[in-house]
């Protein structure tokens, strides 16, 4: 005798009553926006610590980065095929066992190595968010004010990552910055468990998956992410990132050939296609690129170029944080008032006029004041002397 269908859950009414999913989701989004920045002002620190040039230091970021974006859009078909919140607490579960293993690490290669791993389950987890917060509701205000919500907690994550990085190592080991994720993930997982309803059958896709598809996608990004490190790395001169380069395109005009003939595509490219759609990825990227590329190199310029210490380095950051943060509160009403095209038009001369402000007067400091006590506090374990 086959027992009776379960009822679908009901979709909660405020945002009150869902503070316990709201709250792990939030979680999620904010270990992926603190994930880079509170490492980036640790990597003069970390190259010191484990005798690493600057050059390999790059991929202490980059083997998060490479393998988040190769492999997100695979997991996302994964997850709408095994289960969202399934697939979510798997990565979660994985995230927490690579931040414990950074207590570890003794060279740089197993760092990169920690870094890949939770790459690996950030793009568990990421992509299902806000799928996941969207099913939470059944009406459209209060989708939004969710998503709205959880993206804030994202960009408070990404605005005080740096000064949080560079007060930590004031007293602590840069391993301390990793560990952080870990009661960040057992709040994601507690919040996820308790708060958002298990996966209903119903609605998992049925279609099998293109593998083929997410094999070409994969080695898409993995190469386009690659091809830039390399030129930097070997110069024009060298094969290998022309090698890298022509992979590259090779691999991407598989992919649009093979998901415009099979029958079910990892990715459906007429939506991509669409002025609207494209429009707002490109300008995703551009910005997100300008932004993360800004920090990287400002936390290496006042560290390595100035001899700041990390505590005073985050402190320089402040402005970034300070304008984040103040600013957050105000989008969505500037956004209602000037409308979505103009409000991306003034966002993003914004950003292209301060990297010209950077770009023309970035060595000049604040008022170019730089103090003789920069290299202290010292670093964790590091012999500088106190000023007198």
């Amino acid at each position: 005798m086959s027992s009776p269908p379960v009822a679908p859950p009901r979709p909660f009414r405020s945002l009150r009553e869902a503070w316990m999913a709201l709250t792990g989701l939030s979680a999620v989004f904010l270990f992926e926006m603190m994930s880079n920045t509170v490492l980036n002002v640790a990597l003069p620190t970390i190259g010191r610590d484990l005798a690493a040039p600057t050059a390999t230091l790059q991929w202490v970021t980059n083997g998060y980065s490479v393998v988040f974006g190769a492999l997100m859009l695979v997991f996302g078909v994964i997850a709408d095929r095994l289960g969202r919140r399934r697939v979510m607490l798997v990565g979660l579960a994985l995230l927490g066992g690579a931040s414990l293993a950074s207590v570890a690490v003794t060279s740089t290669g197993e760092l990169i190595a920690v870094r890949a791993v939770m790459g690996l389950a950030a793009a568990m987890t990421t992509p299902m968010t806000m799928a996941m917060a969207f099913r939470l509701f059944d009406t459209e205000g209060l989708r939004v004010r969710a998503i709205t919500l959880i993206s804030t907690v994202g960009m408070v994550g990404l605005a005080i990552g740096p000064t949080v990085g560079g007060f930590v190592l004031s007293f602590a080991p840069w391993q301390v910055l990793l560990l952080v994720n870990v009661p960040i993930v057992a709040l994601a997982i507690i919040g996820i468990r308790v708060g958002v309803p298990a996966d209903d059958p119903a609605d998992l896709h049925r279609a099998p998956a293109d593998l083929t598809g997410g094999a070409l996608g994969t080695a898409t990004i993995v190469l386009a992410l690659v091809a830039p490190t390399l030129f930097a790395d070997s110069g024009a001169g060298s094969w290998a990132p022309w090698a890298a380069a022509a992979g590259f395109a090779v691999a991407a005009v598989l992919f649009v050939v093979r998901e415009r003939s099979t029958r079910h595509p990892l990715l459906d490219l007429a939506l991509v296609a669409r002025p609207r759609v494209s429009g707002g990825l490109a300008y995703k990227a551009a910005s997100g690129l300008a932004n993360a590329g800004l920090a990287y190199l400002v936390t290496l310029q006042l560290q390595l170029d100035w001899g700041w210490s990390p505590a005073l380095a985050s402190v320089g950051m402040l402005p970034q944080v300070v304008v984040l943060i103040a600013g957050g509160p105000f989008v969505h009403r500037f956004v209602e008032r000037a409308g979505i095209d103009r409000a991306a038009w003034l966002s993003a001369g914004s950003v292209v006029a301060g990297l010209a402000v950077y770009t023309l007067s970035g060595r000049l400091g604040y008022r170019g004041w730089r103090p003789r006590w920069s290299s202290w506090p010292p670093v964790c374990g590091s012999s500088a002397p106190r000023p007198a």
